[in-house]
């Protein structure tokens, strides 16, 4: 899965047919052709699966109830207000004025309720479409920089798309982007976060080959050269800042990112010959790179609460540790502070029984998929004209062959422990470990959306492995091909099999029930 030129010579076996298509397509014409159109096309079939129909079901889904009115009171506001109770209904009926003027305990910090509000600003707050486009042109977008990770990765068209497409088709990426939950935004940011990470390591590579070029004669350095002009690593930061703005979760990945840069750095300085190579990296480039990631990830944090710190109605706002008035920004970050405190308790402390909630090492086996939205209906109602009773769901069910071999390829990635994936199992690793940590707390299996772009860039590291080294014989090389193509080909139709019940179709009973054969799955 790279553009590389095959060279032959005589006496050389016949490259195989996969080698000769990539041949012509490491043609600079064509291969131009397809740095364009290869994301193109994916991103705007993963717009289509996404958007199809994105309005129904005119219903709030699972903890729709929650983010959608939230999102609403907030962007009218400035901050989340209360709400009256059982207003869910006449929400739906187009009653979308009903909140208070009192600030709401809301849990999660504002970013990514500013995202599904201003889509309720654009396409109006009774439309159900209206409250979903901003998280599904945000899932779309995920996608995209799915493939831009991967190219950047690899530098390969193919192995690119093979990534792109994956994470286009699966079933939990396509539910998490077409519903008002905070998840699927909190991907993409964590997402754009590691494709940073990787233009920045390019960049230092690039560096690095210069320098040694310019030194070849030199003596091996005692110390290494401070790295400060680095735009990415700042990029980085950003991004991790707008994830954990949306979710707290992106702390974890923040904290990750920065331990992955310092080792990553320590290494480069071990090949350039430095001397004291550990202590360059840890106490001397670690303080630089720490004051370029963190200090932004806490700005944009910080500016994300913006409308709760310039308004006074806010939860808490003039109620904490000290009285805070509007233009009072020192008093306002202090009682801001203490709502953050209460957030963190409320985390901690999240134990309430759930009958779709289930533990993070329950996710490898896909035991509990959360069903979102359930309605039946009777033979002879509308869209249901069959003999038998219909109904119509969305499950967070992940693609099973993707999400299964996803599994099986981190696990033959960490057992190898190559340098190639470590960006992929490091995005596993920091979306997945700490939740493992929290045994009783109510969690669900849609949480695992933010390693599934990881999972399935360390899947495609593996179907390269599957087709074989380039320079592998013919026979080798078109073996694998075939491998890949047949798995690649029941990706696809296990995801054709699976979108109805992803996207509340109406179908026969007896449709849904042979989707049934996972515990839990729907």
């Amino acid at each position: 899965m790279t553009h590389a030129r095959l060279e032959t010579h005589a006496g050389a076996p016949r490259p195989s047919v996969y080698d000769r298509w990539r041949i012509r397509l490491g043609e600079p014409r064509i291969l131009r052709i397809a740095e364009w159109v290869a994301p193109l096309l994916i991103t705007v079939l993963a717009g289509i699966l996404r958007m199809w129909n994105l309005g129904h079901p005119h219903a709030l889904v699972f903890d729709e109830t929650y983010y959608v009115k939230d999102s609403w009171s907030q962007w009218n506001l400035g901050y989340s207000a209360t709400w009256p109770d059982d207003v869910d209904d006449r929400f739906v009926a187009g009653e979308t004025g009903l909140f208070g003027s009192d600030g709401s305990f809301v849990v999660h910090p504002p970013l990514g309720k500013w995202i599904i509000g201003a889509g309720m600003a654009l396409f109006g707050a009774d439309s159900t479409a209206g409250w979903r486009i901003g998280v599904a042109v945000v899932g779309t977008l995920t996608v995209l920089a799915v493939y831009l990770l991967a190219r950047t990765l690899t530098g390969s068209v193919v192995f690119a798309s093979v990534v792109g497409l994956l994470m286009a088709i699966d079933g939990m990426a396509i539910v998490m982007s077409r519903v008002a939950l905070l998840d699927g935004l909190l991907t993409f940011f964590l997402v754009l976060a590691f494709w940073f990470v990787a233009l920045d390591r390019a960049q230092q590579d690039r560096r690095a080959a210069a320098r040694r070029l310019l030194d070849e004669d030199a003596d091996p350095p005692a110390w290494g050269r401070l790295s400060v002009d680095r735009p990415w690593v700042l990029a980085a930061g950003a991004a991790l800042g707008a994830a954990s703005a949306v979710k707290w979760s992106g702390l974890y990945v923040l904290a990750a990112v920065g331990l992955y840069l310092v080792v990553v750095d320590a290494l480069a300085r071990r090949r350039a010959g430095v001397t004291f190579w550990p202590s360059d990296a840890v106490f001397r480039q670690g303080p630089v790179t720490f004051l370029l990631l963190v200090p932004i990830a806490g700005l944009v944090y910080v500016m994300s609460w913006s409308g709760w710190l310039l308004t006074s109605g806010g939860y808490g706002r003039t109620t904490g540790t000290v009285p805070a008035p509007p233009g009072d920004l020192v008093g306002a970050l202090a009682n801001l502070w203490t709502y953050h405190q209460g957030i963190y308790g409320f985390h901690v402390d999240l134990s309430t029984p759930h009958s779709y909630q289930s533990p993070a090492w329950a996710w490898l086996f896909l035991l509990r998929p959360t069903a979102m939205y359930t309605s039946s209906s009777a033979a002879g109602d509308a869209g249901c004209p069959g003999p038998g009773d219909c109904i119509a769901t969305i499950s967070s069910m992940p693609n099973p062959v993707i999400w299964f071999a996803g599994v099986i390829a981190v696990g033959y990635l960490l057992v190898r422990l190559v340098r190639r994936p470590a960006l992929a199992l490091l995005g596993v690793a920091a979306t997945f470990v700490p939740w493992l940590l929290y045994p009783e707390r109510t969690i669900f299996q849609f949480y695992a959306v933010a390693m599934l772009p990881f999972m399935i860039l360390a899947l495609t590291y593996a179907l390269r492995d599957v087709l074989g080294p380039p320079d592998a014989g013919a026979h080798r090389r078109t073996t694998g091909f075939g491998l890949v193509a047949v798995f690649l080909i029941a990706a696809i139709a296990m995801s054709a099999f699976w979108y109805p019940i992803l996207t509340a179709v109406t179908v026969p009973y007896d449709f849904w029930r042979i989707h049934y054969w996972s515990v839990g799955a729907i």
